[in-house]
């Protein structure tokens, strides 16, 4: 997968302390990022104890540097107002505790080269945006480093850390993945490192954990922002030494493997807040990689439609009617969001359909009695999907989003609950199980 001299070009974002503790000091970004905050890793690492560890990122974009707040407990002021992000422009000050910044260009403009091709094993994109991801994946692919793929839900990670396995020398080994976020607390620890016989109540084998399980190959930790607080330490030695010990265990197990993880939560916030430990975050975070939403690489939008039409339907040829209502839409699921629509589409034959299950007002549920351009099946379908988003949504709302009261209220199997909800994009980070909470 070669550049073939197309790039994407940019002018390198520079901050310079002009007030504060740490007056006079300059960090310039590195390759299209500049990390702010008194953690070591940020590349303006400041001293300041009203700044956060992990305060705020500036990243090149295709329309131009973009200002993100991670989190921080002060915040980012511009002009006197606290923002969450925002493009800069030259010159812009930033007030941060007790720190003034001033965002300015490196003279020399930078280049990354972007990659021809507009895919990378499962996953498929022309913009930009992914161009840049798809050129550098092959080497992260070939080398045994540790990946941390940020980004929202539905994004494609998994896709990603699939494509990086099957890509890399360790193809022809275990792929496994380990959901940090659907493995009930309880049971996450023998989940991810085994236990042996009699090592608690009910542990009536040996058993191997997915770690082990992985071994020779890659293990991919999906939702690790999930993972408790409690089992970080030792995820940590296991990932430092290659290690684990069973539950119950008294020796450890070398295991050779190769570590991928995702998640959908801005891990450096988590760190500012308590939730996830530093120590961790430094060792993930070797090569990180954000996959953007899909509302920020719209011109991707058609070329999924047509993938995911040809896969449903068993041949190419979306609808235009079906791509352009599609790539008007905003799609906050994401990637997998786009997917279900257009399987439902393709099942139901009418693209209208969308907008009546992205938005089952009464009156919509009340058109679905009777349409004579649908068959039967595809009528029960349609009424049968709609009437399921209400129910959970309804459900999930008299519970505050606790998975495990609603399951138990509809007398059903959460792990079911949990899939139905994401399925219609009802399910979020915010509505992980706490234990606490049950």
């Amino acid at each position: 997968m070669g550049s073939g001299g197309a790039t994407f070009r940019y002018r390198p974002a520079r901050l310079r302390v002009i007030d504060g503790p740490d007056r006079g000091l300059v960090a310039d970004d590195v390759e299209g990022e500049l990390a702010c905050g008194t953690a070591p890793g940020n590349q303006l690492q400041l001293t300041d104890p009203t700044v956060s560890r992990y305060h705020l990122t500036i990243t090149a974009m295709t329309k131009g540097t973009l200002l993100r707040d991670v989190g921080s407990t002060n915040g980012v002021l511009l002009a006197g107002c606290r923002i969450e992000s925002a493009y800069l422009g030259p010159g812009a000050v930033l007030q941060i505790g007790q720190t003034t910044l001033r965002f300015e260009h490196v003279e020399v403009e930078a280049q990354q080269p972007l990659s021809t091709q507009d895919a990378f094993g499962r996953a498929f994109g022309r913009s930009v945006v992914m161009r840049r991801i798809f050129e550098i994946l092959p080497r992260i692919a070939s080398s045994d480093t540790i990946v941390l793929l940020e980004g929202e839900t539905g994004t494609g990670k998994t896709m990603i850390a699939e494509a990086i396995h099957q890509a890399s020398p360790r193809r022809a080994m275990p792929f496994s993945v380990i959901d940090c976020g659907a493995i009930p607390p309880s049971l996450i620890e023998s989940e991810l490192f085994g236990h042996e016989r009699g090592a608690f109540t009910g542990a009536q084998q040996q058993r191997i954990g997915a770690i082990e399980a992985g071994a020779g190959g890659t293990v991919f930790f999906d939702e690790i922002g999930e993972l408790p607080l409690d089992l970080q330490p030792r995820l940590l030695r296991a990932i430092e030494d290659r290690t684990v010990k069973r539950v119950g265990g008294q020796h450890p197990i070398h295991v050779d493997i190769r570590v991928i993880a995702a998640t959908n939560r801005d891990l450096r916030a988590a760190v500012n807040r308590g939730d996830f430990r530093a120590d961790l975050y430094y060792r993930l975070h070797v090569v990180s990689l954000r996959l953007p939403p899909l509302r920020e690489r719209r011109l991707d939008i058609p070329l999924l439609v047509e993938q995911f039409y040809a896969q449903f339907a068993g041949h190419p040829g979306a609808p235009e009617s079906l791509i352009d209502a599609f790539t008007r839409h905003d799609w906050p699921g994401n990637v997998r969001e786009l997917r279900s629509a257009v399987e439902r589409a393709v099942l139901l034959g009418d693209p209208v359909v969308w907008s009546e299950l992205t938005d089952p007002s009464p009156s919509n549920v009340a058109s679905l009695a009777f349409d004579e351009t649908l068959s039967f099946r595809a009528s029960k379908d349609r009424a049968t999907m709609i009437w399921e988003r209400e129910y959970l949504r309804e459900l999930l709302a008299r519970h505050s989003g606790n998975l495990s009261r609603a399951a138990r209220a509809a007398r059903m199997d959460r792990t079911h609950l949990r899939e139905l909800g994401r399925k219609y994009n009802l399910v979020h980070a915010a509505q992980v199980d706490h234990p606490q909470d049950d």
